[in-house]
């Protein structure tokens, strides 16, 4: 408790949280075995959480935040380059300008449907004939995989013109089995764990 408080949390005294709880739970109104059965239908019959019923008894998909192409780069601008010490963003790989997102906020029904989310990203390789560019790609693609929500198709691409292998890279980022093969590596994961 002493820690938290130290770090500027505000803990309540043991007496305090006590009372506060009480007060809490009475203003709480009891759940009724027809609330609980509702929401045990609804949940079993989608995996999200928080999905409500309306007065029609149907599935209401949750208010979700949209994730925007500004939401996008923060996750990626700090990506460190695998052969310099300096992020992809301070080196000119990756911009703002070329981070779309399409955020349907769609219901978990539709996602079932194959109406995704998509985040499309393009990267600059700091010269034409770069032999990290697939490293980056891999980079990149792993960050937002891990960051965003499953709702999410990503792409990520070289920028058109700016290397001389962009055909073969960009089919080996969009190809699921060999990015799967690549973080099945050790050394490989490791590489792409340190820059991201």
């Amino acid at each position: 408790v002493s820690l938290l408080r130290d770090a500027g949390f505000a803990v309540p005294d043991l007496e305090d949280a006590a009372t506060t709880a009480a007060a809490a739970a009475a203003t709480i109104p009891e759940l009724t075995e027809a609330t609980f059965a509702c929401s045990q239908s609804s949940s079993s019959s989608s995996s999200a959480v928080g999905v409500g019923v309306d007065s029609e008894n149907e599935n209401v998909p949750p208010d979700r935040d949209g994730i925007d192409a500004e939401e996008v780069f923060e996750i990626i601008r700090n990506i460190q380059d695998p052969e310099h010490p300096n992020s992809l963003e301070s080196l000119g790989v990756v911009r703002l300008a070329h981070v779309t997102v399409v955020d349907l906020k769609s219901s978990p029904k539709d996602e079932s449907k194959g109406k995704l989310s998509k985040v499309d990203v393009r990267f600059t390789p700091t010269i034409p004939h770069c032999s990290m560019a697939t490293l980056i790609g891999l980079c990149l693609r792993v960050k937002l995989l891990r960051s965003l929500p499953s709702r999410f198709k990503v792409t990520v691409r070289i920028e058109p013109g700016t290397h001389a292998s962009e055909t073969a890279v960009n089919r080996q980022l969009d190809d699921k089995e060999r990015v799967r093969a690549a973080l099945e590596n050790e050394h490989l994961r490791g590489v792409v764990d340190r820059c991201i």
